[in-house]
């Protein structure tokens, strides 16, 4: 039997009703179909406050299994306090599912008060914890928001995932890792890293206009929410990424 998961991210609720009602979208339309899990690859909220973790909670709530990390535009408590309903903490976010057929962990790349990312020791310590721990040949896929290498958009490349060297070590000792996905760069993308594929998520908010396509600004808002959907079959990852329809866009989802 075939592993589905859900992955969107970039979500960046404020106080502006467009992303609410883009989240709103993607989470109807996934609520809709046959899913093992939901995965949310950060940038939960845009300003990091309470109001947005708390529109946010609602806005995600799904019939599916979810995990959510943070991204740079999160702050590490409010994140815990008023989205996930923990107490209010300043440590790595890092969180797992453990389905009947495989492991999804989701790591806390973000650094406090910078928009570049890393894992701390701390959070390289769970993971190998988490690998070590994975019953027989159980595949585990491993997400995080920064992706450890470059997309060649300048931009997002500049605030990428540092120090992914020690992440490629601990990749090598586990050969059940199967898979990484990453969020950050609002465009789908899909490259490898460690040996393995590395699976970059659209944004559900905007999509980054690439540097060789005409155009002014960094993002495009006018094109449709977007997320993607990973199959694990007998460890191997095929995906498939999807547009979602929104009320101000009547084409329908694709």
């Amino acid at each position: 039997m075939t592993v589905v998961i859900a992955h969107l991210s970039d979500v960046h609720i404020d106080d502006d009703p467009r992303s609410a009602e883009r989240t709103r979208a993607v989470m109807a339309y996934l609520d809709a179909l046959r899913l093992d899990v939901v995965v949310v690859t950060g940038d939960i909220a845009d300003h990091g406050l309470r109001v947005e973790y708390e529109r946010a909670r609602e806005l995600l709530a799904t019939r599916h299994p979810t995990l959510i990390c943070p991204g740079n535009h999160d702050e590490r408590s409010a994140f815990r306090q008023y989205l996930l309903e923990r107490a209010p903490s300043s440590e790595p976010i890092n969180q797992i599912h453990r389905g009947e057929r495989f492991v999804l962990a989701l790591c806390d790349s973000s650094v406090p008060g910078k928009d570049h990312g890393e894992l701390s020791d701390e959070t390289l310590d769970w993971l190998e914890y988490v690998l070590a721990g994975a019953p027989g040949d159980t595949p585990v896929v491993v997400g995080f928001h920064h992706p450890p290498v470059p997309l060649h958009i300048p931009y997002v490349d500049g605030i990428r995932m540092f120090g992914e060297e020690r992440l490629a070590s601990l990749a090598e000792r586990h050969p059940r890792l199967v898979a990484f996905l990453a969020g950050h760069a609002h465009t789908a993308a899909a490259t490898t890293f460690a040996g393995r594929p590395l699976l970059v998520a659209p944004g559900v908010v905007s999509t980054t206009r690439l540097p060789w396509v005409p155009g002014d600004g960094l993002v495009h808002l006018d094109e449709p929410p977007a997320l993607a959907f990973h199959v694990l079959d007998e460890g191997r990852l095929t995906t498939h990424f999807r547009t979602v329809t929104t009320a101000a866009d009547p084409e329908p989802a694709r």
